[in-house]
């Protein structure tokens, strides 16, 4: 009996080991989210995109990564700026896990969604914006050229990709 123990649990830890590689792969929420996009006939992108975000209006989401791996998405508002043709995003943070985040791992998704459309016939609901994925910049010369403000807090990221909401 003692030895069927044993065997039953190294055949446990075989498969548990197994099974972390798998448990370990991270899920992609910006691409797997949706197997199609729905709403890619209202996505907004370039110089569109931008304007809407600087009209501060709207719902803005900016997810990061915990420190032990947990998701954290929190309400702020940010703004975009284009430099050669290179959009970014610009926050100014208070000390909050978010800021902490992003320092850490310098990278995160925003979603920008516009109010919903008062219009007749229009989706009572956000289907206008997009989901973007940044990094952060770290480059001295590029944040200086970034920084027009001379904001001691603010912080940049490169948009790298760009999706519709859903």
């Amino acid at each position: 009996m003692k030895k069927s123990l044993q065997v039953l649990l190294l055949l446990c830890a075989i498969l548990l080991l197994a099974v972390m590689p798998a448990m370990a792969e991270e899920t992609d929420a910006m691409t797997s989210a949706s197997v199609s996009d729905f709403y890619g006939d209202s996505a907004l992108t370039g110089d569109d995109l931008m304007n809407a975000i600087n009209s501060f209006s709207g719902f803005y989401i900016v997810s990061t990564t915990n420190p032990d791996g947990t998701p954290n998405s929190a309400f702020f508002i940010y703004s975009m700026l284009k430099n050669e043709d290179t959009y970014y995003l610009q926050m100014g943070l208070a000390e909050n896990q978010s800021k902490q985040n992003l320092l850490t791992n310098g990278e995160g998704l925003a979603v920008y969604a516009a109010t919903p459309s008062s219009e007749e016939d229009a989706k009572p609901y956000a289907v206008a914006g997009a989901r973007m994925r940044f990094k952060q910049v770290t480059d001295e010369e590029l944040l200086k050229t970034l920084n027009t403000s001379g904001s001691e807090t603010a912080l940049f990221f490169e948009v790298t990709e760009i999706r519709p909401l859903g």
